[in-house]
Parts: C-alpha cells; structure tokens; sequence
C-alpha cells in the first residue's frame, strides 16, 4: 500500500510544490488549511483529499487516514505580516505547529513531522555561510515565531517521542509565489505605467541565497523519508546573491531597462546577510538543480502568462 504523507498550507505556495513531488513519488496526498479547490483542482495539484479549515487538533483528528509523513508548511506569511500582526502571525505559526505535535502524540501511529521553519531564526549575522549549530537569534516576531515552533518539535521529540525534521529554508521562489521581492519588482516594472527609475528598500547590498521551489520541494521529502530523527538542516544553495544583482537581472528578463536605486532604509526585522551552509541536507543525497538563471526566467515567464 502507499504511503500517505499530509501537507498542511497545501493550497499554498510551498505547499503545492511539496504535494505535487510526493504525488510523482507515488504518495497518497491529503492537505488541509485554507483556500477554496474543487475535487478536480486538487487532483491536478496532486492532492487526492483537501480538507478546507484551520489546522487545529479537532480537524486533524478527523481526517479518515492517519498519514505517515506531515510537512507542516502553513504558518505565519512574512516578518512584515508578523510585525503588524503578531498575535494572528503567533497563531498561525506556533499555535498550528502544537496542534499538528499533539496529533501525532494522540495518533496510535508513528509519524515522521517535517517542519517548515525559516533562516529567519538566525537574525543579522556576519556568518558567511550559516550552519545550523549558529545560535538562533531572531530579529523579528516572524522568526521567534518561527524558532518557538522549532522548540515544540524538540520537547515534543524528547518527552514524547515525536520523530520530527526541520528545514530551515532561505529565499524560496518559484512560478506561483505572489508575494515579496521578486513578485513586487515584476508588478512594477511590468505595470502599464511603469517608471523609468524604481527605488527600492535597504541598500542593495543586503544578500540571499535564492533556491528553487522545485529543489524545495525535494529536500523535503527526503527529510521526510530519512531515519535520523532530531535533525536540523539548511535550505540554500550556498550562494549569496546581493538584492541589487537579483534585481538587476530579473530588470533583464523582464525587459525593463530603467533606472534602480536603494532608498538605504533598512526595514525592521531584515537580516542583512544570508546564506546557507548546505553541508548538513547533502548528505540526504540531496543537490539543487534549478540554476538562477533558469530559475528567473522560469519565474518571469510564469509572470507574464499570469498578468
């Protein structure tokens, strides 16, 4: 029989991509949190059951199989979101990451947990690459968030016996995301107005490292198949790219050759570097393959059929 792997926030962006790898692997796929699909929708996602609703313990111990894998990847939107709402950000990051933790407890079935967690743990470092032995000290309600929901995990696994594997990923992008930089710069330089200069926040110097849905998706399921339980490890690709340069090139495949400058405004909670040490998810066999430049031009060809 195949296995069964639930992913919560499969209706979002990682969420899709992680329920549409798990179904080519040959996974059963249920997803619950929020938005509205049809059958047919869900089934084209890879998602042989939704359940639209909270991720709470009620709605989880409802579901009619008991899976054997959970990728928890709702939770909190960004630390712009979690700084203007940081009781709702709480809830959606801490709160549903308890409710999934005790499911598993309850369930007379063992459960391997993945938790989608964020290098927003790691606050302002001046780490070049960051390991996942670097001290958490998060910046932002966002990433204390983010690192409590990292701590459940831990007591769970210790007093309880909860198997769980946290990925702590960077910049994820991808066809699909609709939100934060990449997706703010092409509604700009893409509008029908658009400028002949854009001005941006920070400095342009700040860094990311920039991985691929596609190569997101993978690394979780392997953390999900993989035995060692307690494990902490990066999502990156090792490569820290300057929000000047990836802007600069999205400008490119967008066609838009104006002006950009940095307004040196640093917005609260922003980590000014960040990049992965990548060592740690190799040994799961695991090696991105989407480029960024493939990736870009994935990403802008996607936009423009979306317009």
């Amino acid at each position: 029989m195949n296995k069964t792997v639930l992913i919560t926030g499969a209706h979002g962006f990682l969420g899709r991509y992680c329920a549409a790898e798990f179904c080519r692997q040959g996974y059963r796929v249920m997803g619950i949190g929020h938005g509205s699909w049809d059958n047919a929708a869900a089934a084209a996602a890879g998602v042989e059951m939704w359940v639209e609703g909270s991720i709470t313990l009620e709605n989880l111990a409802s579901l009619p199989l008991r899976p054997d894998i959970i990728v928890h990847a709702a939770g909190s939107r960004s630390v712009s979101y979690s700084l203007s709402n940081p009781m709702q950000d709480f809830e959606s990051s801490v709160t549903t990451t308890l409710a999934v933790l005790e499911f598993a407890r309850l369930a007379a079935h063992s459960m391997r947990i993945v938790l989608i967690s964020s290098a927003a743990v790691y606050g302002s470092t001046d780490i070049n690459r960051i390991t996942e032995d670097t001290p958490a000290c998060p910046t932002s309600p966002y990433g204390i968030h983010k690192h409590m929901a990292e701590q459940l995990c831990s007591s769970y696994r210790q007093h309880f016996g909860v198997e769980s594997t946290v990925i702590r990923f960077f910049s994820v992008f991808g066809p699909g995301l609709r939100k934060q930089l990449l997706w703010e710069a092409c509604c700009r330089m893409s509008s029908a107005e658009a400028p002949k200069s854009l001005e941006f926040f920070g400095t342009g110097n700040e860094t990311r490292d920039w991985l691929h849905a596609r190569d997101a998706a993978l690394l979780v399921r392997l953390a999900g198949e993989y035995a060692h339980d307690g494990l902490v490890i990066n999502g990156g690709t090792g490569e820290a790219i300057s929000v000047s340069d990836i802007i600069e090139r999205l400008a490119a495949e967008m066609g838009w050759s104006g002006r950009i400058s940095f307004n040196k405004i640093v917005r609260n909670g922003d980590p000014e570097h960040l990049c992965a040490d990548c060592v740690r998810s190799g040994h799961l066999g695991w090696v991105p393959s989407v480029s960024l430049s493939d990736g870009l031009a994935d990403y802008t060809a996607w936009f423009r059929g979306s317009e």
